[in-house]
């Protein structure tokens, strides 16, 4: 069993898509461990809506291709188009940032998400959500990159948001 980590994007019906999207992954892999919800301006974007912006994690045996996968078709089944480009809105957006302590190239995915280092929308959560657990590869915890991270252009805030898994 390997735990895995994704984030998870939306901005377009936020609490709708999010919703959607931890209730698929609760009934796939059991138990999830999920971090508070922060809504973040959109980054790379000329014009946006805000994002609403998570991290989840969660024990699995599944290979990187299937949860690639199984990501690609949660999003397609709530609307995101096969053509849509790199900046655009998103019903839904499932990345996944960690498989284990995987590196490198796995079916077609790069491990470990080079965002976690880069984006306050997805570093923060995860050091929030796992904040012992270490980078795969520069092997610091998650706290700590956190509290060495710089970034003004970033801005992202905690927004009251529950979720309760469906019994």
């Amino acid at each position: 069993m390997n735990r895995v980590t994704v984030s998870i994007g939306s901005n377009i019906e936020r609490d709708h898509h999010v919703r959607i999207c931890l209730d698929a992954l609760h009934a796939t892999f059991g138990e999830l461990a999920v971090s508070r919800v922060f809504e973040s301006e959109p980054v790379g974007f000329e014009d946006g809506r805000n994002f609403y912006n998570l991290v989840a994690a969660f024990d699995c045996d599944w290979t990187v291709g299937e949860l690639q996968a199984w990501c690609k078709r949660l999003e397609f089944a709530n609307g995101r188009s096969k053509n849509s480009t790199k900046f655009s809105p998103r019903t839904l957006d499932i990345d996944l940032l960690t498989v284990g302590n995987l590196i490198g190239m796995q079916d077609g995915v790069e491990l470990p998400r080079d965002e976690i280092l880069h984006h306050a929308f997805v570093l923060q959560p995860l050091a929030e959500l796992l904040p012992d657990a270490t980078h795969p590869l520069t092997r610091q915890p998650y706290r700590d990159l956190w509290a060495k991270f710089r970034s003004t252009e970033q801005q992202l805030w905690p927004i009251a948001f529950s979720w309760e898994p469906h019994s």
